[in-house]
Formats: C-alpha cells, structure tokens, sequence
C-alpha cells in the first residue's frame, strides 16, 4: 500500500468517524432540544408539528412556582444532593485509600465482595430498605435518602483505589518518617493528589442524588418533603393529568444547575477521567 493510499484510507475513516459523531449527536441532543421548546409552547400538548413555536410564553415557567411548590421541591433537592455528596466523597474516598495502602486479612474477599454486590441493581433491596427505615421511623425524611445515598457509594471504591496506588510508596514512607499518622497521610498526601479524581467523584455523587425518582418516591410521601422528581411526576401522574408543557418547564430547570456544574468542572472531569484510565 502506497503512502497516498493509506492516507486516503486514514481520511476516509476520519470522516466517517466525523459524520457517526454528528449523527449520535443528533440522536442525543434533538430531544433535549424538543423539550425546551415545548417549555415555551402555548397550552398544555407535548406534541407539535413543528419544533420552534410559533409563538413563545413563560407563563409554564411562572406556573411552576405559583401553582406549585417548586423552589421548596428545589430546596429540598438541593439539600439531599450537598450533604450526599459530601458524606459520599468521605466514605469512597476513605474506602479506596484503606483498600490501596493496608493489607488485612480477609482483605482480597471483602473487595470481591464490594464488586459483586455492586452489580445488583439498588432497587432488588428497596423493600427491605423500606422496611428498615420504617422501623427506625425515617420514612418521610431527608435524612433517610442521604443515609441510603451516602451508604452506597463504598461501593463504588474501585476507581478511587486505583488512582492512589498510583501514588508513590516514597511519599507515603516519608511522611511516616516524619511521625504523620494513617489519617494525616489521608489528608496531607492523598487527597491534594487526588483533586480530579474528587471532583469527578463529588460531581456524579451530587448529580446521582439531584435526579433521583425511584427511592425518593418510595420514601417521600407529603408534598412539602418531596424533592424535584418526584414533584414533576406528580404534575404528570394520573389519568387525566395533560399538563406536560408544565412538566417540560420544570425539567429545563432541573437541567440547568446540573449543566452549569458539568462546564464549569470540565477540566477537572477530563483530568480525572483521562487520570484514571492511564493510572488504573
């Protein structure tokens, strides 16, 4: 094969490489852009023949906080999702630095043991969870969602235990020369290594609670308690409910926070992510 040849065989899957993206673009971004168009449609219809209205309102946007409670539904979201985040960030980060620098009996089991558990999916234990917070009468409480949050994400120690074994023993052994303790070692050496790998880590923490439908409706039952996904089903939920232009404007805000998150941390997700992947 000819340089010319094999260049043309490199432009060639360059642009079909080029045009697959445009088209799995495509694919993602239309419904999103559906919805926000739909926000700012007239009346109550989903559905419409053309993507941009013909004419534009706000009036679903002013609805959502006259007619229902939505900054309390935001409030609410917002506070499970923080406190989730940091309690998670906590406990995945510790659970991956006790896995990568001690050695215990045990130790090996105990990580398989993690892995496997890990791939069930969370709901195959909600009826138990249920019935545990019930009997610790946590049921219809914020705190009962940060706690089932926050206790699961040690699960998923892998990717933080991967990026500290990349860390040098010689740190590690110079700050115990120095007289640092296991926790000092943790806080000095560890985790300034580790900002990308946090934030990835706090952002998909902060996220996963943000957007949560499935517990939080099984658990959170008046509408004063209920966080934003729960709130805007109840907007669409029952036979006669038609009020998806509504459900579509309170989706759009949902996104916002979450999208300006994603941009304002890009660089250190992409540190993070490129990180773990040369280092795991």
């Amino acid at each position: 094969m000819t340089k010319s040849d094999a260049k043309l065989k490199w432009s060639l899957g360059n642009f079909f490489c080029y045009v697959g993206l445009v088209v799995i673009g495509i694919i993602c971004i239309y419904p999103a852009l559906w919805v926000v168009m739909s926000s700012f449609r007239p009346g109550n219809a989903l559905y419409s023949e053309h993507l941009i209205p013909s004419t534009f309102t706000l009036q679903h946007y002013r609805d959502l906080f006259n007619t229902y409670p939505y900054a309390q539904w935001f409030i609410n979201t917002f506070k499970v999702s923080f406190f989730t985040m940091i309690f998670s960030t906590f406990l995945v980060t510790i659970t991956g630095y006790v896995f990568s620098r001690f050695r215990f009996k045990g130790r090996k089991n105990l990580m398989l043991g993690l892995l496997i558990i890990g791939m069930f999916p969370g709901f195959m234990s909600m009826i138990a969870v249920y019935i545990l917070l019930m009997q610790l009468q946590l049921l219809n409480t914020h705190l009962s969602l940060i706690l089932v949050y926050s206790a699961g994400a040690p699960m998923g120690y892998l990717y933080v235990k991967s990026y500290f074994d990349t860390v040098p023993q010689s740190l590690v052994d110079a700050a115990r020369i120095d007289g640092a303790g296991n926790f000092t070692v943790f806080r000095r050496i560890m985790l300034p290594l580790s900002k990308p790998m946090l934030v990835f880590i706090a952002l998909t923490s902060f996220s996963g609670g943000f957007v949560d439908f499935i517990f939080a409706n099984m658990v959170l039952s008046t509408p004063e308690k209920q966080t934003l996904a729960v709130g805007l089903f109840k907007i669409v939920q029952g036979k006669f409910a038609t009020e998806f232009t509504l459900f579509a404007a309170g989706c759009v805000l949902v996104a916002i926070p979450l999208t300006l998150l994603f941009i304002l941390l890009q660089r250190y997700l992409v540190e993070g992510l490129m990180a773990g992947s040369e280092k795991g």
